[in-house]
């Protein structure tokens, strides 16, 4: 009997090749439908105006009297027996007829303007003077600034929202003007945020090849997305979501009564990870502690939690004695306790898995599941350890996070700017996953990120919201998923189902058994040897 295939796996190439004849698909039906809708417009045109003109009718005989409808119907009948009489009269009436309704039935929408309307060109017109100073020189023989200048050829694109402002601007400017300077950037950036309307944000694309900025307003990322179960793969966690044009992936949520796609920030952590450890950074009440418990919530899946928290405000004891959760410490020396037990645990899974690879075998399983350490300001607990003369904290942290992507060990750590001075070398150098969230300046942005976002930022910050890098990666915008403390009277009844919805069930203490009385070793028997014990299957 001949074998069946087996059915084969779609690559990343065949993959490509479907979406690609899916959208050629669309794109001809889309072209086919354009095609019928100029081939049949006459029709529609001629339809819709009969349709018109039977309205016009019906709503002329509901106007009349009742008293005058049978005059009417016989003016009506003597003009349609005349019309027949008449040579060439029918044919003449379904001519009128026709014209009647082609013309009733034309489009009457009217045309958009070609330009820009005189309050559009007055401020193009006046970004155009505002720019002249930085992008003038008094020796340029054919200047593209100056003023009373044409802003025509230094904006060849631009686009307006329905208030009026610029949405999208595409300018030129000369090849003197030092592109590759942050500070001139920085300038050039600042003036246009305040002329062409603040209170948004606005992405500048420096085409330094050829000298072209384009400004882009940037819609505002949704800040309510309830905290839910993920669509993502063990060692995957979504910090927040981004802009779609920055994200090539989608995730299904649940946004209210909808189902939408949302494109996120993953951020891979594990043995192949690139970027084992994160740091966030922010302000009091940006929502930092969210994006803890958010990535506590989703590390309990997969894995096991210790949380140090060393604001000692509370935040974290909705999953305190949850299972997965080793412990959540608020004092000095639990937190000492439980950062030097993490140490020693990754010392010991070192020792287990190498052990295994030298005898060939896979890693033991309590060295393959994943353990997490999330240290909420560490600062706080510096400055208790330097007053009372004991160890800091940081210190215990240097081999979970040099030796942590061996051992499978996530460390997360979140400090406010005020904090920043006290973060240990080892805190700075292991953490290549970066988060910023709150008002930050740009210079705020890029000491923590090591790069410069390449967004504006708001006046008016919502919880949660900030940006992201993955190691050399670019710079996102981030919005943490709604992970409110459910313990707190300011959260909602909708948001605090959802967050205890999440949480595990509770840990069941099993009590321990009494001891049995041992008998009595005989001594004439002889030991067992270790060997032997050692051979027995556990």
């Amino acid at each position: 009997m001949a074998r069946r295939p087996l059915p084969r796996i779609l690559s990343k190439d065949s993959a490509q090749l479907a979406r690609t004849q899916i959208a050629r698909s669309r794109e001809l039906a889309r072209t086919a439908a354009d095609s019928a809708t100029d081939v049949l417009h006459p029709l529609i045109t001629v339809t819709r105006g009969l349709r018109l003109l039977a309205a016009a009718g019906r709503r002329r005989w509901a106007d009349t009297p009742k008293d005058r409808r049978g005059p009417l119907m016989f003016l009506v009948a003597s003009v349609i027996f005349a019309v027949a009489l008449m040579p060439y009269g029918p044919l003449l009436a379904v001519i009128a007829l026709m014209a009647a309704a082609g013309w009733q039935g034309r489009d009457r929408t009217p045309p958009a303007p070609d330009g820009p309307d005189e309050s559009q060109i007055e401020r193009l017109q006046s970004l155009y003077e505002a720019l002249v100073p930085y992008f003038s020189s008094p020796e340029d023989p054919a200047p593209l600034y100056a003023h009373g200048g044409e802003w025509d050829k230094a904006f060849p694109a631009h686009e307006f929202d329905d208030a009026g402002r610029v949405d999208h601007l595409v300018i030129r400017y000369p090849a003197y003007f030092p592109d590759g300077e942050s500070d001139a950037r920085a300038r050039i950036e600042q003036l246009l945020t305040a002329k062409s309307g603040r209170g948004r944000e606005y992405r500048f694309g420096w085409d330094e090849e050829g000298n072209q900025l384009t400004v882009t307003v940037l819609p505002p990322l949704p800040a309510d997305i309830p905290a839910q179960h993920f669509v993502t793969a063990p060692g995957e966690t979504v910090l927040g979501f981004s802009d779609p044009s920055e994200v090539q992936r989608t995730l299904p949520l649940s946004y209210g009564e909808e189902q939408i796609d949302v494109p996120p920030i993953v951020w891979r952590t594990g043995v192949r990870s690139t970027e084992p450890h994160l740091l966030a950074m922010g302000h009091p009440g940006t929502g930092v502690s969210t994006l803890l418990r958010s990535i506590a919530l989703q590390a309990l899946r997969y894995g096991d939690v210790l949380i140090v928290d060393g604001g000692g405000t509370g935040e974290y004891a909705c999953l305190t004695g949850r299972d997965g959760v080793l412990t959540v410490e608020c004092a000095l020396p639990g937190a000492l306790a439980s950062l030097e037990w993490a140490a020693q645990e990754t010392e010991r899974r070192l020792v287990a898995i190498n052990l295994a690879r030298q005898a060939g075998d896979p890693p033991p399983a309590d060295s393959r599941r994943a353990l997490w350490i999330l240290v909420d300001r560490p600062s706080v607990f510096a400055h208790l350890a330097a007053a009372d003369g004991r160890r800091d904290p940081q210190e215990l942290l240097q081999v979970p996070l040099r030796h942590g992507r061996a051992a499978n060990l996530t460390v997360v750590v979140a400090e406010q700017f005020d904090s920043a001075d006290t973060l240990g070398d080892a805190v700075r150098q292991h953490t290549r996953a970066r988060v910023v969230l709150g008002a930050a300046t740009p210079r705020q942005v890029e000491a923590v990120l090591g790069a410069p976002p390449h967004t504006t930022p708001l006046g008016q910050v919502p919880p949660g919201r900030g940006y992201a890098r993955l190691g050399s990666g670019p710079v996102h915008r981030l919005q943490v998923p709604c992970t409110p403390d459910p313990y707190d009277d300011a959260t909602s009844d909708a948001d605090r189902q959802a967050v205890l919805g999440l949480l595990p069930p509770r840990a069941t203490i099993v009590a321990a058994e009494p001891a049995q009385p041992r008998e009595p070793t005989d001594l004439t028997k002889p030991a067992v040897p270790v060997e032997a014990v050692a051979a027995e299957p556990s």
